[in-house]
């Protein structure tokens, strides 16, 4: 007999209604029933709390509904992943050079901010299929992994299974996000915010539930990433549909000071580069290729990185005497 799943107990305590902010719910058969506004919200195979509102609520504008719509959009692409296991599993096998672009950006996102992670709480916003989440685990943090795709969640479930994390995640829009205020020491996100309709107002919602440390590593709005569009290698319109929004590294900080936070490393870095490796990659990571091309590449970002087309801000929440 299989072992029942459940949404595990260090979750629940830090969840709170998107609706109400009520951060108390009980059981309602195999969903989680809001004790203040009785909003019910769907527990999909025991395990996975799914927090998206309803398309269609009572009083909505126009405007609000067809937001609602387009998020329903961007989830449905997102369920239909081509390429579930290359999901699940990067960056493990994948070509040399091009896991180590992406291990270097992880790493660089915690940078500063390693000592929230070893018995801490992390929450990954935009998280995907839980490579970034699988990254704060290993760092010894219990990992959220929120997202908007169902699928999605279901395949970072399926990582945290295979590689026996603790991770567990969550279907929430990261606009409003389903948990109490400063109910986690780091709060991550990695080439998400970019998706989003308001990636500002959803830097807002980062804010709130952080208790420590927020680490924002999105796309910059550059000349280098314009010149890329130019000729093809980089665009405006993702296929999910939406625009891609840029960001500019005064505005984050901006937002994150106005939350108590102290933005201590604000960087640009040059790093271009596909969802999927692709034969470029390939060529690149053969081994007499691989030290030349990754000490290139290395080069490329010291000599482009002040205006690169990346961004990382690390923040820390300033204490005070309350």
């Amino acid at each position: 007999m299989s072992q029942r799943r459940e949404v595990p107990g260090w979750l629940l305590e830090r969840l709170a209604c998107p609706g109400c902010s009520n951060p108390r719910f009980e059981r309602a058969g195999e969903d989680l029933e809001c004790t203040s506004c009785g909003a019910r919200y769907p527990v999909v195979e025991g395990r996975v709390p799914v927090f998206m509102p309803h398309e269609h609520k009572r009083g909505a504008t126009e405007a609000e509904s067809e937001g609602e719509r387009r998020r329903a959009r961007q989830a449905a692409f997102f369920d239909d992943e081509a390429e579930p296991e290359y999901e699940v599993t990067r960056p493990h096998g994948v070509p040399l050079v091009f896991g180590s672009l992406l291990v270097g950006k992880l790493r660089l996102g915690i940078q500063g901010l390693e000592g929230y992670l070893p018995e801490g709480t992390a929450l990954t916003v935009c998280g995907g299929s839980g490579m970034d989440a699988e990254y704060l685990a290993r760092h010894g943090a219990r990992v959220v992994c929120a997202d908007i795709s169902l699928g999605a969640a279901r395949r970072a479930e399926e990582r945290a299974r295979r590689f026996g994390l603790e991770l567990a995640p969550v279907v929430a829009d990261a606009e409003r996000l389903p948990f109490a205020s400063r109910s986690f020491d780091l709060v991550y996100v990695h080439d998400g915010l970019h998706h989003l309709e308001d990636p500002l107002g959803a830097l807002s919602e980062m804010a709130r539930v952080a208790s420590g440390a927020v680490s924002v590593n999105e796309p910059a709005a550059a000349a280098l990433t314009r010149l890329a569009v130019r000729i093809g290698l980089a665009q405006d319109e993702e296929e999910a549909g939406n625009l891609v929004r840029r960001l500019q590294p005064k505005a984050v900080s901006s937002v994150l000071r106005s939350h108590g936070f102290d933005p201590f490393a604000v960087e640009r870095y040059a790093m271009l580069y596909r969802h999927e490796p692709g034969p470029l990659y390939r060529m690149l990571s053969r081994r007499t290729l691989a030290v030349p091309s990754l000490a290139a590449l290395q080069l490329t970002d010291r000599l482009l990185g002040n205006v690169g087309n990346k961004l990382s801000v690390r923040a820390v929440r300033v204490r005070t005497g309350d």
